[in-house]
Order: C-alpha cells, then sequence, then structure tokens
C-alpha cells in the first residue's frame, strides 16, 4: 500500500508543463494580440465599433489636468502639523466637575459660599505613541 502510495505521488512529478498548458507554438505577443482582436470582435458584434473601443482607451490615456495635479500634491504635501497630530496625538483628558460645599476659610472662619469647579484628570497633557491613538481624521486635540 505505501509502495502504491509512492509510486502515485512520483507520478505527479512525471508530467511536464507541455502537457499541461500546451501553448500551440505561440509567443506571448501573439496570445495578447489574438486576445485583443477577439476583444474588438466581440465589441464590433455588441453594437460598440471599433470608435468605442479607442474612445475608452483614450479616456483610459487621458493626460493629467493642472488642477488635479495640484490636488494631488496637497493630499501627500507633509506638514508639520499633520505629522505631530497623526503620529503623537493627544489622549483625551476628561474634565472633572467638583462640587465644593459651603464651608469657613482662613484664620477669621470666613464663610465661603458653595460651589463648583472643573479640573483636567491629568496635570499635563498626554501623548500617544506613534500607531497608539485611534481617532477619528480631522479631530486635532
Amino acid at each position: 500500500m505505501l509502495a502504491l502510495a509512492g509510486l502515485g505521488l512520483l507520478s505527479g512529478c512525471a508530467t511536464s508543463k507541455d502537457e499541461l498548458m500546451p501553448t500551440n507554438g505561440m509567443t506571448m505577443q501573439e496570445l495578447w494580440e489574438q486576445g485583443s482582436s477577439e476583444q474588438s470582435r466581440s465589441a464590433s458584434t455588441s453594437g460598440t465599433g471599433p470608435q468605442a473601443i479607442e474612445a475608452a482607451r483614450g479616456s483610459l490615456r487621458r493626460p493629467i489636468t493642472a488642477g488635479e495635479m495640484v490636488d494631488g500634491r496637497t493630499r501627500y504635501t507633509r506638514e508639520a502639523a499633520n505629522e505631530i497630530h497623526s503620529q503623537f496625538s493627544r489622549l483625551p483628558n476628561p474634565d472633572l466637575v467638583i462640587y465644593i460645599y459651603p464651608h469657613l476659610a482662613g484664620d477669621q472662619s470666613v464663610p465661603v459660599p458653595g460651589y463648583s469647579t472643573v479640573f483636567p484628570l491629568y496635570q499635563k497633557p498626554q501623548y500617544a505613541m506613534p500607531g497608539e491613538g485611534a481617532r477619528p481624521p480631522g479631530r486635532t486635540r
């Protein structure tokens, strides 16, 4: 049984690439031209014609206008603010609200009315390491 399995595995290596993928003696250039001529034939039978194919190819080869070039450059322009905010974004620093009850203050026990105050949770802003902060784009603080 083991010999039969080995023989089956070895017979798989005995096939040649020409048996698996016959080329009929054609080069890659000839295959490419044949494929493009078949596409143009199928397009002409569907009613679009060679003019439509040339128009489609022309739209793919259209030149880039100056406005598109400027838009493309500004999208990828590196600025100091973009680099800082994208690499080292600020971590959230929630504000805490505390209520101070009415009390007596100082040496002379002066009455102080109750009031609320707000202070940040951390004393100074904390920054994320590059890749750590997950913020929606456009948010800077």
